[in-house]
């Protein structure tokens, strides 16, 4: 918990109302984003992503598994994020349990929409390979390395990034197995398949501080906000899930508003964040070519 004076909460939100935040930003203004990818050599897609103080890793491993009986032409996805306890004195014991629990619920409804699969922003139909026997499962895992507010937009930025560096095997398929049987597959160790992260969204954060919202929300600023909402948009501007948090409730005009605004911001958050994922992705390519 942030600690401030009321002369320091007062400073805070009167900037905010005048749209000069504390740290020079206006309302709707991002802080600097940094985004390198292929940082974990074992996983299968890997990202780390700095938004000011805030450090988030995220990395995909794809595993072939079987499909969920009531969904048999679609892979599975999990998402889980672990809160390191250096990141903030609050991530020990219970306090890092139940925002982890939190995080990857938030994550889970942004990215893959509703129970049916409606809205989700990953392709599941993309993870088949043979209906009702095989599919890959991707186990998405994210680390808080270290919190200075908008933890969620931060993972959001960092699992995309990390499943656009992502390389799924090819699969062959043995022709001559039996409808009864579990179908023979020969994962190949040379040829992969990139993700398509072309419809993956992402999270945008309005966080409500007195009358007024902004984006990318420091520790400090958290602090003194009575609610936000997280919005999950992708590139053709469609809503992928929607999650609240914070305990004073909102007028459905101001909830719109504020999707509305979401709207506009994510444009600009996507443009920067794939601009930043393809120069660390040439990063990458350039240090395989020396190595």
């Amino acid at each position: 918990m942030v600690g401030l004076s009321l002369g320091e909460q007062n400073f805070i939100k009167g900037g905010i109302a005048q749209d000069l935040r504390t740290d020079g930003r206006k309302r709707l203004t991002y802080r600097p984003i940094f985004v390198e990818t292929g940082i974990i050599p074992q996983a299968s897609g890997s990202a780390r992503v700095k938004l000011g103080g805030t450090d988030v890793i995220a990395s995909v491993k794809a595993e072939l598994g079987r499909p969920n009986p009531s969904h048999p032409d679609k892979g599975k996805v999990s998402i889980y994020v672990d809160c390191s306890p250096t990141a903030e004195p609050t991530f020990e014991g219970r306090g890092g349990e139940e925002l982890s629990t939190e995080l990857s619920s938030a994550l889970q409804r942004c990215l893959l929409g509703g129970k049916s699969g409606s809205g989700a922003g990953i392709d599941l139909s993309s993870l088949s390979i043979v209906q009702g026997k095989v599919c890959w499962d991707l186990y998405i895992d994210g680390l808080v390395v270290s919190s200075d507010g908008n933890v969620l937009d931060a993972l959001g930025a960092a699992i995309k990034a990390a499943l656009s560096n992502t390389a799924i095997p090819k699969v062959q398929v043995a022709a001559n197995a039996s409808p009864d049987q579990q179908p023979e597959v020969d994962v190949s160790d040379e040829e992969f398949l990139q993700f398509d992260t072309t419809a993956v969204p992402v999270i945008v954060t309005l966080t409500k501080v007195g009358k007024h919202y902004i984006v990318d929300a420091t520790t400090e600023e958290e602090s003194q906000m009575s609610s936000a909402i997280s919005v999950s948009i992708n590139r053709q501007g469609g809503i992928c899930g929607l999650t609240k948090r914070g305990g004073a409730g909102l007028d459905p005009s101001i909830i719109l508003d504020m999707i509305s605004v979401s709207k506009h911001v994510s444009e600009q958050l996507m443009n920067k964040l794939d601009s930043e994922i393809a120069a660390a992705e040439a990063c990458d390519e350039d240090d395989e070519m020396d190595s």
